[in-house]
């Protein structure tokens, strides 16, 4: 079949042209992504051929080799993994079937410095495409296993390729790069140099448990003949502690995560007894971009004995700590599991049970001993480990000790419930928090006044989970979670009531007769309208009931197509008020005209009105509200 031209998409054209011509500072990253590329591909058949018995395909030596020519001065990278079949290459070769493509070229453009070009080529997974920072043209060959013709694909980075399907490929892939010329300083090295090769690797993927081969170097003893493995293949979660270095971890992270930054922690974890895995898991420092996208992949990979299993094994993580990278290696499971069977396998169950507790305690920790690394932690992730209060109730007390919130205490600081409870007023007996789009709009809103004039500290919540998770967690440490927004708000103590209960039973008795005309007048849109407690400064507030639905609520269950009814609110006033107190005179004093009904009703419109924007609502009629905000105020000047 004659070889077929294809453009690439306008993104991947622009792509190619950035690899090509940015300058990075280390272009050594080509080789560790093809090489990573490749490893992947031998996982892969390993795995299809626990799977399937009849596919028919070698796997008795499964490797990668390095292969350089220094007169044609080309380099081929070549595996005999699980290779690509015609459609598979045009896919994802030849078109980037990438939605963060675009974002990605845009990104790279704004990069000011290298090493910000560098993690972004990891972070969007374009790894294929480094190549063309060091060759002019780039030859991939490549069979699928189990079929009979190969796929060559070729391109110049110039904006087409070439496909086309030849009968003699070997089954894997091989990725040949014909070199640009040495330019030291523009930092691009002389690839088919053995010793860089292998510094390279060294630094790279020495961790990568297949076999790098190369051709060996002469007079070495112990080297196969004509070739010599160049990486160790060791295992770093079986290894012991004191002999895997720090950078070790970083780059089995990196090879991991396709994060190009250090992590944040590394947790190692050892069961022995009836049933042995070992876990080496990661706690990124940078929350990934597609961390609350709904096919966002978990970091975990499972091995048996050493094998690839799975990556992204969902069974080993929960939902809320989706962000963990690592690896877990379980000694006693059977080689062909599905994630179906690893769903209902009580090992497994154990296994995540106890991987859930080591990186919730290994946060706790990070917390006492390290309060920077823990702030970093905290600023990345804990909007997605507060989704555990919802799913885990196992270890709803350990996440509760281990969020921290704002708070009105502190400007700027964040606060954990415990230190929230130890500095708790005499005879306070509930957490306060409040919820909102923002601290600012909180700060300002009217049921926060009364909490600042008697200095109750109120937490502030601003992710949209704290607006779910708050509904379903009663108390911490026998300490009752209570809205400031919700329910009837007493703050004053025993001998406070006793001194204004007197003057409290009086108002309301004044304002017996206004708080019923106003709840039928306004009955449309309150249950009920009534005297306030929590209000200092500002004329009234809406409140919900104890336990109705908040609003921001209501409308996130609306947003995800959830029929939720319409919950009417309560408008609470300020009987020390003078709009208030002016508006109950009005009522009593009204000489029963129609004119001055229609007035005083206008006036009871607009203070719900006005407290309902003052809670950050939305008015039934913006329009009307505006026309009689107008014409009261014509009527001062």
């Amino acid at each position: 079949m004659p070889a077929e031209t294809f453009e690439f998409q306008v993104e991947a054209r622009q792509l190619l042209q950035m690899m090509i011509h940015s300058i990075y500072s280390n272009k050594d990253v080509f080789l560790r992504e093809l090489i990573s590329n490749s490893s992947d591909a031998l996982d892969k058949l390993r795995l299809e051929t626990l799977r399937d018995d009849q596919l028919q395909a070698d796997a008795s030596d499964l490797h990668i080799s390095i292969e350089a020519d220094q007169e044609k001065r080309t380099l081929t990278v070549r595996d005999n993994g699980i290779g690509m079949n015609h459609d598979e290459v045009v896919q994802l070769i030849g078109t980037i079937a990438n939605s963060g493509t675009a974002k990605f070229v845009q990104e790279l453009k704004e990069a000011k410095d290298s090493a910000a070009s560098e993690e972004l080529i990891g972070q969007f997974g374009v790894g294929f495409y480094s190549s063309f920072m060091v060759a002019d043209e780039v030859t991939l060959l490549t069979r699928r296993a189990g079929e009979e013709t190969g796929t060559r694909w070729q391109s110049g980075g110039e904006g087409t390729y070439t496909v086309e399907t030849v009968d003699d490929a070997p089954q894997g892939t091989s990725v040949t790069l014909r070199l640009k010329p040495e330019d030291t300083e523009d930092k691009l090295f002389d690839y088919t140099s053995p010793w860089k090769l292998r510094e390279i690797v060294k630094r790279y993927s020495d961790f990568i448990t297949w076999p790098i081969r190369m051709a060996a170097e002469s007079g070495e003893e112990g080297a196969e003949p004509g070739t010599e493995t160049v990486n160790s293949m060791k295992a770093l979660w079986a290894r012991s502690k004191d002999s895997v270095t720090d950078e070790e971890y970083s780059e089995l992270y990196k090879h991991i995560s396709h994060d190009w930054t250090d992590p944040l922690e590394t947790i190692r974890m050892q069961a022995e007894g009836t049933f042995e895995y070992q876990a080496l898991l990661f706690l990124p420092s940078h929350a990934p971009q597609d961390l609350f996208m709904q096919d966002h992949k978990r970091g975990v990979q499972l091995y048996v004995k050493r094998v690839f299993i799975m990556d992204d094994c969902e069974a080993l993580m929960p939902t809320y700590l989706r962000f963990v990278k690592g690896v877990v290696d379980a000694q006693d499971l059977s080689l062909n599991v599905s994630r179906e069977i690893l769903q209902q396998d009580r090992q497994i169950e154990m296994m995540r049970r106890r991987l859930v507790k080591k990186v919730l305690s290994t946060v706790k920790d990070m917390r006492s001993a390290d309060a920077e690394k823990y702030a970093t932690f905290w600023k990345e992730f804990g909007r997605v480990l507060k989704e555990g209060l919802l799913q885990d109730f196992e270890n709803r007390d350990a996440i509760l000790e281990i969020s921290s919130f704002a708070s009105t205490q502190d400007e700027e600081g964040l606060t954990t419930l415990r230190s929230y409870v130890e500095r708790m007023k005499e005879g306070q007996e509930q957490i306060y928090f409040m919820t909102g789009e923002s601290r600012a709009a909180m700060e300002s809103s009217p049921h926060m006044e009364a909490f600042r004039a008697k200095g109750f500290e109120v937490l502030l919540l601003t992710d949209p989970v704290d607006e779910v998770w708050v509904q379903s967690v009663p108390e911490f440490d026998g300490k009752q979670l209570q809205s400031i927004a919700k329910g009837e708000v007493d703050l004053d103590t025993d001998e406070e009531k006793k001194e204004v209960e007197a003057e409290r039973e009086k108002q309301q008795q004044d304002y017996a007769g206004l708080l019923t005309w106003m709840t039928e007048q306004l009955g449309e849109h309150v249950k009920e309208v009534r005297l306030s407690s929590r209000l200092t400064v500002s004329p009234a507030c809406i409140v919900s009931d104890t336990h109705d639905v908040t609003p921001a609520l209501e409308n996130m269950y609306r947003a995800m197509g959830q029929e939720v009814p319409h919950i009417k609110r309560i408008l609470e006033l300020n009987p020390s008020h003078a709009l208030i107190s002016g508006l109950k005179k009005a009522h009593a004093a009204g000489s029963g005209e129609q004119k001055d009904t229609t007035e005083l009703a206008e006036t009871a419109e607009l203070v719900h009105g006005l407290a309902l924007l003052s809670d950050g609502g939305e008015l039934s009629d913006p329009s009307r509200f505006s026309r009689l905000m107008a014409d009261r105020l014509e009527r001062t000047l």
